[in-house]
């Protein structure tokens, strides 16, 4: 299961990384986030070692979603070398997350 980071954590864990990093913008409400979530426990754990996945609650890290422009949940933003590379938005199919992830390479 990804791990829930806070902005206090955010720069060291994403921006830092030495791999490339999947953001999901979630809230504890989203039906749809709540579905996303066994499909990126998958892939965390086919592409370990290869993409970081983090999840971040947009009911409490507002700075966050102001900074990363988040306007609904859930979202989900891939990292590269500090920057953002892409973003999808909504429930997303596991082939499409795979598709993006390789993009990165």
């Amino acid at each position: 299961m990804a791990e829930r980071i806070t902005s206090a954590d955010f720069e060291e864990k994403v921006l830092n990384a030495e791999i490339p990093v999947l953001v999901d913008f979630y809230s504890d409400t989203c039906v749809p986030c709540k579905m996303l979530s066994p499909v990126l426990a998958q892939l965390e754990s086919e592409l370990a070692g290869k993409l970081l996945i983090y999840k971040v609650n947009v009911g409490y890290e507002q700075e966050l979603v102001d900074k990363y422009e988040v306007q609904a949940s859930p979202t989900l933003i891939f990292f590269r070398n500090g920057a953002e590379a892409s973003r999808l938005r909504g429930m997303t199919q596991k082939s499409a997350l795979i598709a993006e992830y390789e993009k990165l390479q």
